[in-house]
C-alpha cells in the first residue's frame, strides 16, 4: 500500500505533534478511520515531519485493504454460528430471512451485516444455516452447532483435533495443526467423493432407494443431495404393490346386529386334542367368544350353539355374520342355517384377508396373549388350549376401540371383577 505524500504545515508552527499508523500486523478490511482504532494499536513517531490529519484522513477513506481469499474452517468455541465470508464455499445459499440473524456482533461490539445464508459439505460432514458476512476475515465453524449438526464429539489436543461419532466413538476426520489454530482440513478422498455423478446415477448404484432414504446419504455422498430430476421407471414397475386398505371406521349400533367370525389353525395340536379354534366377535361392544375345535366340520354346529346361546341369554339375535370363504362358513348347512333364520352373511373375497380384518386382527393379538401366558409359565405349546381360556380376558381389558372402555362393561353393562384372577401357571398340588 502506497501512503499519500506529507502535507507540511507553515513555517512558524514548529512544535513536535505525534502521528498514529496502524501497528504492523493490525488487519483493516473497512475504509480507514484512525479515530476508530485502539490506543495499543497506534505507533507515534516523534521528531518527524508533521502530517496534516485532516488531508491524511480524506485520503485513507478512498483506499480499501481486501484480504485474500480463504477456503479454510477454522473450529471456533465461542462462535455461535458457522459464518464464513463468501458464499463461493456454500453448496447452496439464499437471502437471510426470519429466523436468521441479520447481523453478527464481534468482540468489540461491532455489527457485521449478514448477505446471505446457506450450507456447506465438507466431505461427510455438514454445515447448517451458514452466515455470509463479506467483512469477516476467516470462515469459522461454530463447534456448538457442528456437533448437532453432524451428530459428533469434537475432541482438541495440542497436536490437533478428532472428529468422532456420538455413539461409537469412532474417529471420522483427524486434523493435526501445528497451531495457534485449529483449521479442519479434510482428506483427498473425502473431498472428491463423487462429486460429479448426478444423482440418478448413485440411485441407480446403490439399488434404487428411496428418497428419504438417498437424501440421508447426503453427508457421505454430496450428489445425494439434490432431488430427481424425473420418475424412475424401473421402481414404478419394480415396486407395484396393492393399495393399501383403508382403516373402517364403520360400527354396528346394536349388540350382535354384526359378528365376525375365523376359524385358526393351530401348527400344533394341544395335549387336550384340539387343532382349532372359532373366534366370534361382536361388532358392536367387541366382546369376544373363542371355541377350541378337534375338526373343522364342527364350526357349523359351533356357531348354531352360539346362535341358540345369544337368543337364551340375551334375548335378542345374531343380524349379519361376516367371515372370509372358507368352507366350514360357506357350505350348503351354513347358508340353509342363515336363510331360514334371516341371517345376513358376508364374506370377504378370495386371496382378500384384509375384508375380514377384525377378525385377523383379534386372532393375532390372542395369540400374543397365548405365547406370553406359556413362556411365563414355562409351558410347551401343546398347552396353547388351556392358555386359550385365560386369553379371553381380553374382555375385561380397556381398549380404544371402545375409548378405553372394557367391553364386558360394554356388552353387559356393569364393571367387570378382578377378584378372581390368578397368575396363569401356578403350582398346584394333588391330594391323593
Amino acid at each position: 500500500m502506497q501512503l499519500p505524500q506529507p502535507a507540511y504545515l507553515p513555517a512558524h508552527e514548529t512544535s513536535v505533534q505525534q502521528v498514529y499508523l496502524p501497528a504492523p500486523g493490525v488487519s483493516v478490511q473497512q475504509p480507514f478511520q484512525p479515530q476508530q482504532l485502539a490506543p495499543s494499536h497506534y505507533q507515534p513517531m516523534v521528531g518527524s515531519p508533521v502530517w496534516d490529519q485532516n488531508s491524511l484522513a480524506s485520503t485513507f477513506s478512498t483506499m480499501t485493504l481486501t484480504p485474500p481469499v480463504n477456503n479454510d474452517w477454522y473450529l471456533d468455541t465461542s462462535a455461535s454460528s458457522h459464518m464464513t465470508s463468501h458464499d463461493g464455499t456454500l453448496s447452496h445459499s439464499s437471502t437471510p430471512r426470519f429466523p436468521s440473524p441479520t447481523s453478527i456482533v464481534v468482540g468489540n461490539g461491532s455489527l457485521l451485516p449478514v448477505t446471505a445464508t446457506g450450507k456447506a459439505q465438507l466431505g461427510p460432514l455438514v454445515l447448517n444455516n451458514v452466515l455470509v458476512s463479506p467483512q469477516l476475515i476467516k470462515n469459522l465453524i461454530s463447534v456448538r452447532q457442528f456437533t448437532v449438526d453432524n451428530n459428533c464429539s469434537v475432541e482438541f489436543d495440542p497436536y490437533g483435533c478428532s472428529v468422532k461419532d456420538l455413539f461409537s466413538r469412532n474417529v471420522i476426520i483427524r486434523c493435526n495443526s501445528s497451531g495457534p489454530l485449529y483449521p479442519l482440513q479434510l482428506p483427498v478422498a473425502h473431498s472428491l467423493v463423487a462429486s460429479s455423478a448426478p444423482p440418478y446415477l448413485w440411485h441407480r448404484r446403490l439399488g434404487h432407494p428411496g428418497r428419504e432414504a438417498l437424501s440421508k446419504l447426503a453427508s457421505a455422498i454430496p450428489a445425494c443431495n439434490k432431488s430427481l430430476d424425473s420418475i424412475c421407471h424401473a421402481c414404478q414397475l419394480g415396486r407395484h404393490v396393492r393399495l393399501p386398505f383403508g382403516t373402517s371406521a364403520s360400527r354396528a349400533s346394536n349388540n350382535f346386529d354384526l359378528i365376525h367370525c375365523d376359524l385358526w389353525t393351530s401348527p400344533v395340536a394341544s395335549v387336550s386334542g384340539y387343532k382349532y379354534y372359532l373366534v366370534v366377535l361382536d361388532d358392536c361392544s367387541h366382546y369376544l367368544w373363542t371355541f377350541p375345535l378337534r375338526l373343522k366340520s364342527d364350526t357349523f354346529t359351533t356357531l348354531s350353539n352360539f346362535f341358540a346361546y345369544v337368543s337364551t341369554q340375551f334375548g335378542t339375535r345374531v343380524k349379519a355374520v361376516q367371515s372370509d370363504n372358507g368352507k366350514e362358513f360357506d357350505n350348503s348347512s351354513a347358508r340353509t342355517f342363515f336363510l331360514t333364520h334371516g341371517v345376513l352373511f358376508r364374506m370377504s373375497c378370495p386371496y382378500t384377508s384384509p375384508q375380514n380384518g377384525k377378525a385377523e386382527r383379534i386372532i393375532r393379538t390372542t395369540n400374543d396373549v397365548i405365547r406370553s401366558l406359556l413362556f411365563q409359565a414355562s409351558m410347551p405349546p401343546p398347552y396353547w388350549a388351556e392358555a386359550l381360556h385365560t386369553a379371553t380376558l381380553l374382555n375385561i381389558l380397556p381398549t380404544k376401540t371402545l375409548d378405553f372402555s372394557t367391553p364386558h362393561s360394554a356388552l353387559l353393562g356393569s364393571a367387570p371383577s378382578y377378584d378372581h384372577l390368578r397368575v396363569f401357571g401356578c403350582k398346584c398340588y394333588p391330594n391323593l
